[in-house]
């Protein structure tokens, strides 16, 4: 062995496959990971309001599928993902013979998992259905905890449920946003499995479902280049402990804020 000293980071830096799979890894991890929390949010809130004797059971059907086997998600979502058979595809193909909206949709299958432009979207939507519930989860915790008094007192002063969410709802949960905002930020910036199974652990055509852990792995086990592969994880966690430091000035209070 020889010691190389900055020559496997300085090499990373300029590969472009690295630079390829970090686009890929945001890329993946904002359009999957933004919607969880805009659609999670509400979801609690309606559960919390509506569902109230039937609640853990509600819950528990959209927790389902964080507890689920990724494998097992994967292998499902390659079959729905099917150029031939898939039920995806069937649905979007009954649709674009709709007399308007079939203008809008294409008229042929569309291959998920083998052109470029529709694996990332294809995976993005596997996360998304797989992490909203465990988002969900955390919120209805949150809101379980807001005092009763405060809605109380709100509808009183004449504040419509528009307001309440706004004033007292979307404050009270913001330590828990926090820390689900925190949570899929270092999740997305790992994201491995999803993409490893559906692309066949090769990231797919022009590498676009490629991910910066699963670069890491190719590069360690299918290069045997433990020094680069390396060199990756410790570039990867600088990224992963600056975008969470800066999240927490984001979401850090202000003035006299509490």
């Amino acid at each position: 062995m020889t010691f190389v000293g900055l020559d496997n980071f300085i090499f990373t830096l300029e590969d472009e496959w690295f630079w390829k799979s970090m686009y890929n890894t945001f890329w993946l991890a904002i359009v999957s990971g933004v919607p969880q929390h805009l659609i999670a949010i509400p979801l609690a809130c309606v559960i919390h309001a509506l569902f109230i004797r039937t609640r853990n059971a509600t819950i528990g059907v959209y927790f389902l599928p964080y507890i689920t086997s990724t494998v097992a998600i994967a292998m499902m979502f390659s079959t729905l993902f099917s150029t031939d058979y898939g039920l995806i595809n069937m649905m979007i193909t009954r649709i674009a013979q709709w007399p308007v909206i079939g203008h809008f949709l294409p008229q042929s299958p569309i291959d998920w998992l083998g052109e470029a432009s529709h694996i990332k979207p294809a995976i993005s939507f596997v996360v998304f259905w797989r992490y909203v519930g465990f988002n969900t989860v955390l919120y209805l915790a949150a809101l379980q905890t807001i005092p009763k008094d405060m809605y109380e007192a709100a509808k009183m002063d004449g504040a419509n449920s528009w307001k309440q969410f706004w004033y007292i709802t979307l404050p009270s949960l913001k330590p828990m946003i926090f820390f689900g905002v925190t949570l899929t930020l270092i999740g997305g910036l790992q994201l491995f499995e999803e993409p490893f199974i559906l692309t066949g652990g090769r990231g797919g055509t022009d590498q676009s479902g490629m991910t910066t852990a699963m670069y890491m792995y190719r590069t360690a086990f299918d290069f045997n280049d433990f020094g680069t592969a390396s060199a990756l994880s410790w570039i990867l966690f600088v990224f992963v402990a600056v975008l969470t430091w800066l999240t927490n000035l984001a979401f850090k209070p202000k003035g006299g804020e509490q």
